[in-house]
């Protein structure tokens, strides 16, 4: 079967996208990943400046594929992606999305042009994170005119080039704050950020493990959460939405879907499977398609119920 499909006028082999966070921070790695079998590759998240990030301990396995972490999205600032970017263009024909983070509107501002400047085939808005609350204060993701604010400003930015903004699934209006980004000028949204904070303590020292104290829940744990929050989102909007969150195998690539992610992000699973994880997933859709007698998987976004 044919996994092909488009996002945001953008022409993808297949619906799986390796995440922002993970193996996202060459060039190389992000073309090992695309030839792996990944629709589209996403960068770690871009500050203008170099951010240092947290200090270790940062993640923590809790085991079947579950992590908390507290990387505190480290990077070396816009020279860094735009040498990285330019190296993973020679090494790959892929879709790039370029993740971009800041803690004021006007950096977001500044930091997407920038990014912009690299022509990456899609700005994700990491406006989300839960694990840099003390460091930035509470997440635009959570205020509605924040983010909307943020979206716009951003938009205007980016200039042609789409723009999904990254939601959280720790707010009690999701389907509000989607709707807000959407009147704002979002291309897509992607959902959802980790869930969290949350904390694990060492009960032999009672100290938390993480440098940090608190650190952001992904796996398969949150699955669940991230399908509610796809399913919210997809009857607010029209806008298309990237789904991520737990996701381990072709069946819970389908679920996404049926929830109304047209495309759906991989990212803690590759810490126990590797990249093989995208040619697994690719075929579990595609021989779950052939014996339902799905033919495109545009048939089975949002139809839930139906």
């Amino acid at each position: 079967m044919n996994l092909s499909t488009q996002f945001c006028g953008i022409k993808l082999k297949s619906p799986l996208i390796l995440a922002s966070g993970i193996l996202g921070v060459t060039g190389a790695n992000l073309a090992t990943v695309a030839k792996a079998g990944a629709g589209a590759v996403t960068t770690k998240s871009i500050w203008l400046k170099r951010h240092e990030g947290h200090p270790n301990p940062t993640v923590l396995n809790l085991g079947n594929g579950n992590l908390i972490n507290a990387v505190g999205l480290p990077h070396g600032g816009i020279e860094e992606a735009k040498e990285e970017i330019t190296n993973f263009r020679k090494l790959s024909k892929a879709p790039l999305f370029a993740s971009i983070v800041a803690g004021k509107i006007e950096e977001f501002i500044q930091v997407a042009e920038k990014v912009a400047e690299l022509k990456p085939d899609l700005i994700e808005v990491n406006i989300s994170c839960p694990n840099v609350e003390d460091e930035l204060g509470r997440p635009f993701a959570c205020d509605i005119k924040l983010a909307g604010f943020a979206t716009q400003a951003v938009k205007k930015a980016a200039g042609k080039i789409p723009i999904s903004i990254k939601l959280s699934p720790n707010v009690n209006n999701l389907g509000e704050i989607a709707k807000a980004v959407e009147s704002a000028g979002a291309n897509a949204i992607t959902a959802i950020n980790t869930v969290g904070p949350g904390m694990v303590i060492d009960v032999e020292t009672r100290q938390p493990i993480l440098a940090n104290k608190v650190g952001g829940l992904s796996g398969p744990a949150i699955r669940p959460i991230a399908i509610k929050c796809i399913y919210d989102i997809f009857k607010a909007v029209k806008i298309p939405i990237l789904g991520m969150g737990g996701i381990t195998n072709g069946r819970d690539a389908i679920e996404m879907i049926l929830a109304g992610a047209t495309l759906i992000g991989i990212g803690s699973a590759i810490t126990d499977e590797g990249v093989e994880i995208f040619g697994k997933i690719n075929k579990e859709i595609a021989e779950w398609c052939k014996l339902h007698g799905v033919k495109n998987l545009n048939e089975l976004v949002g139809t839930v119920g139906k």
